[in-house]
């Protein structure tokens, strides 16, 4: 009984026991020293009262930092499940990605030659198109984009006579550019391409939408993609049929081609219309696949540091589980030393 009495003294330092079976639920208060055991005193009856610090935790405090961190680490694993899977797909998509841009990136070329790229024009209506992403985790491309299309809709705001109009595609260029435009936003569209894929057909309704505005020109911002490493913010300027016409008289490509008949006027507003729809769906193209390049990237990196962090909570919970050993053997040991001494 009395080797019972000095273990259960000697593990009630620092904290008030609860009340055992074996006690009859008769509380002990812990002691503090013992010299001898003729010298052991027969602790007060009751329950002790806790300290100011101990009301701030529950009982079993010196184990609550262990499932803290154990908890932790279970979340970071979790984590760096899913973003190492998040990357696997963005690489996955990012081959079909690039192939189907490359094969899209001379469309646009012809007309491109042939009415030119002024994004210095000046006129009356302008259009600006920043090209987003529907989902994220896709590092920083959205917020790029969105900077040009307001640095964009500064310069032309300087045009005291120019009215600037914004056409938002995607859903994360929405959301931080209606806030800062919300007399300005002309329309959005997003989900594009969602369950057939982006096609010319669905940049082509894309295209009829902006047409609606009647703009003289159009400036087109968004991430051409080189490589998975490479993406860089590009801005490309479609000029109407009327606006084109006045940059041919003031000398271009327009003037090596001889444009006969009444046709003229008809066939310009082809080539514009056609020209928009092609430069649209190569841009959108483009950003696609520079989604997928940064996303695989972030991915990569958010994976990394959760590897990183996981190493940590590791090391802490092995220090903090080895530290809790330790101090039970010391009350141990202390306990029956006090008990021989």
């Amino acid at each position: 009984a009395s080797s019972m009495l000095g273990l259960l003294a000697s593990r009630s330092v620092g904290r008030a026991l609860q009340p055992s079976s074996g006690c009859g639920g008769v509380g002990l208060l812990a002691a503090t020293s013992m010299t001898s055991l003729g010298a052991f005193k027969t602790p007060s009856l009751g329950f002790a009262e806790p300290s100011a610090e101990n009301k701030q935790v529950p009982f079993g405090t010196r184990s609550v930092s262990l499932q803290a961190v154990a908890i932790r680490m279970k979340s970071v694993s979790s984590t760096k499940k899913i973003t190492s899977a998040t990357k696997l797909i963005a690489a996955t998509k990012l081959r079909g990605a690039e192939l189907r841009s490359q094969a899209a990136r001379n469309l646009p070329t012809p007309t491109h030659d042939l009415l030119g790229d002024a994004p210095g024009a000046p006129v009356s209506k302008t259009v600006v198109v920043p090209i987003t992403t529907d989902r994220g985790l896709c590092g920083g491309i959205n917020t790029i984009i969105c900077k040009y299309a307001k640095g964009i809709v500064a310069l032309e705001e300087q045009n005291p006579d120019g009215d600037v109009k914004v056409f938002v595609v995607g859903d994360k260029g929405r959301s931080q550019l209606r806030r800062v435009y919300p007399d300005k936003l002309l329309g959005f569209t997003q989900d594009n391409g969602k369950f057939g894929g982006l096609t010319f057909g669905v940049a082509s309704l894309i295209s009829e939408e902006i047409l609606k505005a009647e703009a003289d020109k159009v400036m087109i911002a968004y991430n051409r993609f080189f490589n998975a490493a490479k993406y860089v913010p590009t801005i490309a300027t479609v000029l109407s049929s009327s606006a084109a016409e006045a940059m041919a008289e003031e000398g271009g490509m327009l003037d090596a081609y001889e444009l006969e008949g009444p046709d003229r006027a008809e066939m310009l507003m082809d080539l514009a219309e056609f020209q928009l729809a092609s430069q649209l769906y190569q841009a959108m193209l483009d950003n696609s696949t520079s989604e997928q390049a940064s996303k695989m990237q972030a991915m990569e990196n958010a994976t990394n540091n959760a590897q990183e962090m996981l190493e940590k909570l590791t090391q802490l919970y092995n220090r903090t589980r080895q530290a809790a050993i330790t101090t039970e053997l010391s009350e141990i040991i202390g306990g029956a030393s006090a008990l021989e001494g």
